[in-house]
């Protein structure tokens, strides 16, 4: 199957909610919740996809002619591209009944790492999620970055027992999930975390700690204090809180407060090659992207995790080629035009 084939697939697999559109822009699912909108003014990702487009990238072809290098080192291991699959729950509910997370889950699981990169895994109110994803992972190395939700801290040592016994590559915790209501409602409180529990809780963990939902500066430089290997320059906290800036907007102070310190991803709105090669420019070290991936699996299963792979490092090639990039270390922000 190519892309459009898979994309076409798609669109009997997966809504009501997702519109499954020819390019994943925001602009359709707004504010559909259940579904990947957010609250009002609903244009989190909208702002997110609109400001990558605003950069330009500078074409410079007086360079040498080679095949550019996209590989990435996190943590000690080589992957294939920085380019890592998003944490995506409550899949049925927000995509389509094709899959449940766990279901998806696997498929993306064993898809990345065939492909030589990774995914990391959704949290939910069902524990059976992020051990089924566990599981998955034990098969592949344990090549994986199960994100937990920012629970009270018995429930996420809890959850950490499991990772530490499984023998992980990295966790995660998506902390701009800390307004969520089923987190609210937990005895002891669950929610937002002050640096010191962060710090225990990354001490807590026998693998590195990546913190997702970075969108301030402050806020980089304190899960550095606590400890993180890696952050994730995230707004899809924006589903639960409307009114705020795109990644593209905060990624450049954030790198350059932290860069070198800890390894910078940026999530959001990323839906080409040409736009990862903006996020590397603007500071990021490697991206994550969700829903796309999402619709090629519903559309084609492991084939559509491949052949979008494929269409995305092919564009990111292409445009290290024109802009005189051998390879990501030659990617920064003299690449790219901000007017």
């Amino acid at each position: 199957m190519n892309y459009n084939e898979v994309h076409d697939a798609a669109k009997t697999q997966v809504g009501p909610y997702c519109k499954n559109c020819p390019v994943c822009n925001g602009l359709a699912c707004g504010n559909a919740m259940p579904g990947p909108g957010c609250k009002f003014p609903g244009n989190v990702a909208a702002r997110n996809y609109a400001k990558w487009q605003e950069i330009c990238v500078n074409m410079d072809t007086l360079c040498p002619n080679a095949d550019p290098d996209v590989s990435f080192e996190l943590f000690g291991r080589k992957f294939s591209a920085p380019i890592f699959a998003a944490p995506l729950g409550a899949i049925d509910m927000h995509y389509g009944p094709k899959y449940k997370d766990q279901e998806y889950n696997s498929i993306l699981i064993k898809a990345a790492y065939e492909y030589g990169v990774l995914a990391l895994t959704g949290d939910g109110v069902n524990p059976d999620i992020m051990k089924s994803a566990v599981s998955d992972m034990k098969k592949y190395e344990g090549v994986g970055i199960p994100t937990i939700k920012p629970w009270n801290k018995e429930f996420v040592f809890e959850k950490l027992d499991i990772l530490n016994e499984s023998g992980i590559f990295a966790a995660a915790m998506d902390v701009d999930g800390a307004g969520l209501p089923f987190l609210k409602a937990m005895n002891p409180n669950a929610g937002s975390k002050s640096v010191d529990e962060m710090k225990e809780i990354v001490s807590y963990a026998k693998m590195p700690f990546m913190v997702k939902g970075i969108m301030t500066v402050n806020g980089a430089l304190k899960a550095v204090e606590a400890g993180a290997k890696a952050i994730v320059v995230s707004n899809h906290g924006g589903r639960v809180q409307g009114g705020v800036p795109s990644t593209a907007e905060v990624l450049p102070a954030i790198a350059d407060a932290v860069k070198g310190k800890v390894t910078i991803f940026v999530d959001g709105g990323i839906r080409s090659g040409v736009d990862v090669f903006r996020a590397l420019a603007l500071g990021a070290d490697a991206v994550l992207i969700g829903r796309p991936i999402l619709n090629m699996i519903y559309g084609g299963g492991e084939e559509g995790f491949k052949v979008y792979m494929d269409k995305i490092v092919g564009e990111l090639k292409s445009t290290m080629t024109m802009c005189g990039a051998a390879s990501l270390k030659d990617i920064d922000r003299s690449k790219v035009y901000l007017g």
